[in-house]
């Protein structure tokens, strides 16, 4: 239901976001520059040539010129990087992408940064708590509801309890499981 993206923390939770890492560059390939990416989104594989990357902590830009699957990291290569000296200096820099350069989620699917801090109502109406943390999981992610009183309550991200995220409204309503 949610996807990660750049941001840690509810510090920023809600807030949106200007970047999205979608892959770290874990090594140089070959003598021309080209690097190897390790893809932490699925996002990477909708890189098209002449848009805009940046590596980072300084979100440093350039222009993607190729990229392509090889075995299973991409190697791409960008403007200005034309030989493995300068293609090191990149090595385990996060590669991100400007969010509204993002391909649109599909429905029931969600970046952290919006729900985090969300409210969360049971479908009574009756106030929940707020989403603290995103906890990911092999199946589903888990929502770490933490109500006013500092109790929480972990809500699997499935559609039997997420009845409803609105994120016009900021309300997220839920139906809990037997023993939650």
């Amino acid at each position: 239901m949610t996807r990660p993206q750049d941001t840690s923390g509810s510090e920023r939770a809600r807030q949106p976001i200007k970047y999205l890492v979608v892959g770290r560059v874990v090594r140089p390939h070959g003598v021309r520059g080209a690097i190897l990416v390790e893809q932490l989104s699925q996002l990477m594989e909708s890189l098209q040539p002449n848009s805009a990357v940046f590596l980072g902590e300084n979100r440093d830009e350039f222009e993607l010129v190729s990229s392509r699957l090889h075995q299973s990291r991409w190697m791409i290569s960008l403007s200005g990087i034309t030989d493995r000296d300068q293609a090191e200096i990149l090595r385990g820099k996060e590669l991100r992408i400007h969010f509204q350069e993002s391909a649109p989620l599909d429905d029931h699917q969600y970046y952290y940064w919006q729900i985090l801090d969300l409210p969360v109502y049971l479908e009574s109406g009756e106030l929940l708590g707020r989403v603290a943390q995103i906890l990911e999981t092999g199946a589903n992610d888990v929502y770490v509801v933490q109500s006013e009183d500092g109790a929480e309550i972990l809500l699997p991200a499935i559609e039997s309890v997420i009845l409803d995220v609105d994120l016009a409204v900021k309300r997220m309503t839920v139906r809990l499981l037997p023993g939650l």
